[in-house]
């Protein structure tokens, strides 16, 4: 990750993604260099100068008005979430504090995790599992406190066998990290796991370089669990109060279908296997990092 240029690295691999013909332009005339547009085609979409679009990506002009970005994003099709990504990342940052090693969930969501009777668990804006029901951890080990949802799924085999589409899942989970990231992608926490898993996953390096950013709220999750078999879930995120990015995310059937009763029986699994793990992170417990046994 280039934290020096975070907008030109933005727009040439948002660039790169959009094909002539899907902003009405034709193929041109002799063989193209690059996959997607050409800058001064976007620079001419924009309505702005070849230069000035080229002084953009070079990183030379790091504060375009908001009329040149929101020009930029309907050349490159950006949908409201990749926009106001990209809007961030012309924004100054302020240096912020450290944060804490240890993050705190609030008690109140702690006792709700254990009244539901559904998988659900508290992650933080890095993906890392602060609290879990056991619910969630017979779903998958890898929901337990004190592991990261992003090295699980690049990183642990087994993790793969839980989605039927993990391609999916993987560039899902990305994704979330860019929204998540709110365009600080030179935060030290977040430089140090792209950093690792970029050295770790060719396929994480390659996601990641796409700067695709996606909220996934609401849609269904296509599982296969070893014990209950398929699983079509919803996955809501709920911002948890006063927790600055806690995410409270839950698993829920629709009601009466095949996956609500094998998620039924996933819970009686759940009631009837002893689990020592602790529901969430104590002060001070270092986070488990892959692989999670």
């Amino acid at each position: 990750m280039d934290a020096t240029n975070q907008l030109g690295d933005f727009l040439r691999a948002r660039r790169e993604q959009v094909r002539p013909e899907d902003v009405g332009l034709g193929p041109g005339v002799g063989l193209r260099r690059v996959p997607g547009l050409r800058r001064e085609e976007v620079a001419m979409l924009a309505g702005i100068s070849a230069d000035y679009y080229l002084r953009l990506e070079q990183g030379r002009e790091r504060h375009p008005s908001v009329q040149v970005l929101d020009a930029l994003a309907g050349v490159l099709r950006l949908d409201p979430e990749a926009t106001a990504y990209m809007i961030g990342l012309t924004r100054p940052r302020s240096r912020r504090a450290a944060r804490p090693a240890a993050e705190r969930v609030p008690a109140s969501i702690l006792h709700l995790l254990r009244q539901l009777a559904m998988p659900a668990f508290v992650q933080n804006r890095y993906l890392d599992i602060l609290a879990s029901n056991p619910m969630a951890r017979a779903l998958s080990p890898n929901l337990a406190p004190g592991a990261n949802r992003l090295r699980a799924v690049f990183l642990d085999p087994a993790e793969r066998e839980l989605f039927r589409d993990w391609r999916q899942a993987m560039q899902s989970v990305v994704g979330q990290m860019r929204a998540d990231s709110g365009g600080d992608t030179d935060d030290p926490r977040l430089t140090a796991l792209v950093g690792e898993l970029s050295l770790k996953s060719d396929c994480f390096r390659r996601l990641w370089a796409r700067h695709e950013v996606r909220r996934r709220e609401g849609v269904v999750s296509r599982l296969h669990h070893p014990e209950v078999g398929d699983l079509d879930l919803y996955c809501d995120k709920l911002a948890v109060a006063g927790a600055d990015g806690q995410l409270l995310v839950i698993y829920h059937a629709e009601p009466g279908t095949e996956s609500a009763r094998s998620l039924a029986l996933l819970g009686s699994i759940a009631a009837s296997t002893r689990d020592d793990i602790p529901d969430s992170l104590r002060p001070g417990d270092p986070a488990r990092l892959y692989p999670l046994e």
